[in-house]
């Protein structure tokens, strides 16, 4: 492990190496993850770091998260402490095998967990720039807070839904809540931003997925999920804080479904409605209000939409880096500091 510098190259003399109850090497169990030893390395906020993991033979299906938003970079043979990128060939646009790492501080206030789906997941971000909107969270309580700054852990997962897993997406919310966002150390607060994918998804075959096809919900049924995940929170005694579910008015032509549909829109109504007037939840962040068009709530501000000129392809879903931004500006500091 070490610090990055640019791309695949770290920065010299950065470079350590992981150990596992003493040896170099592990072998872990199909379905199971296994925790590294201790590492003594001094780690500045928001630095970037890389983690180098050498195969010696095929595995197989991989763990993996696919819209890393992140360049990772691939080298035949075992390069695992080279601090030059020479032999880093390949590159791909996902993480495999490693899920997570933990920095102790003797200064930070706790962890700030944001548990949602592509939306938190920074999808249609630019790419290697840290653009998603738990990014920008960790940056504005960096600048505000400095060594006392909780930090943020992103738990979001493309196309993942409350009620129903999918071997595309991800297990449920509801089935991956207490293993993502309740047993991250020092967790004190979730931000949740999920059922988009519950509406929109509903009745049609997850693509490319071998799932059968998504039922259709009911906003008391997503509301339901809503409880169930505030009462697992709430008895780890953690703050738990809903945004509203985002405008995605012209998302239909590219992803199907009820997404931008004036069915969808009377769900997403009914379930944001429901949010902000439940006091169910520790606190509400209207990111529907913040991000919609002012002249057409039910679409993205063209300021923020990811179909915008810095982007490539059409969206109306999405936002793009700014309005991740415009996001993470939205959440009062007094929820997570």
């Amino acid at each position: 492990m070490g610090v990055v510098l640019d791309g695949a190259q770290l920065v010299p003399g950065t470079s350590h190496t992981l150990t596992f109850g003493g040896k170099t090497a592990t072998t872990i169990p199909a379905g199971t993850q296994v925790l590294s030893d201790p590492l003594t390395m001094n780690v500045q906020p928001l630095t970037e770091l890389a983690v180098s993991v050498y195969l010696p033979a095929p595995t197989g299906p991989a763990t993996n998260h696919s819209d890393a938003q992140q360049n990772n970079y691939i080298a035949a043979g075992n390069h695992v402490g080279d601090a030059a990128p020479t032999a880093y060939t390949s590159v791909t646009g996902s993480w495999y095998f490693v899920d997570g790492l933990d920095v102790y501080s003797a200064t930070a206030d706790g962890t700030v967990v944001a548990f949602g789906d592509s939306i938190t997941d920074g999808y249609q971000s630019l790419t290697g720039a840290n653009a998603r909107w738990p990014n920008y969270l960790a940056r504005r309580l960096n600048a505000v807070l400095g060594d006392r700054a909780p930090g943020v852990v992103d738990e979001g997962i493309s196309g993942n839904r409350v009620l129903s897993g999918s071997s595309c997406f991800g297990v449920s919310a509801e089935a991956r809540f207490e293993r993502d966002a309740l047993s991250q150390p020092g967790v004190k607060a979730v931000i949740l931003l999920e059922g988009i994918n519950d509406i929109g998804f509903a009745g049609m075959p997850d693509s490319g997925c071998s799932d059968p096809n998504n039922p259709n919900v009911t906003p008391a049924q997503i509301e339901a999920g809503y409880r169930y995940l505030i009462g697992l929170a709430h008895a780890h005694g953690v703050k738990i804080y809903s945004g509203t579910l985002m405008p995605f008015a012209g998302s239909n032509t590219v992803y199907g479904g009820y997404f931008g549909t004036a069915y969808g829109e009377t769900l997403r109504a009914q379930v944001n409605t429901w949010i902000r007037t439940s006091s169910a939840f520790d606190g509400v962040i209207d990111f529907a209000t913040v991000m919609q068009d002012p002249y057409d709530p039910q679409y993205l501000n063209p300021v923020y939409d990811a179909n915008s000129a810095s982007a490539s392809t059409a969206d109306g879903l999405h936002p793009n880096d700014v309005g991740y931004e415009a996001m993470a500006n939205a959440i009062p500091l007094a929820f997570v500091r």
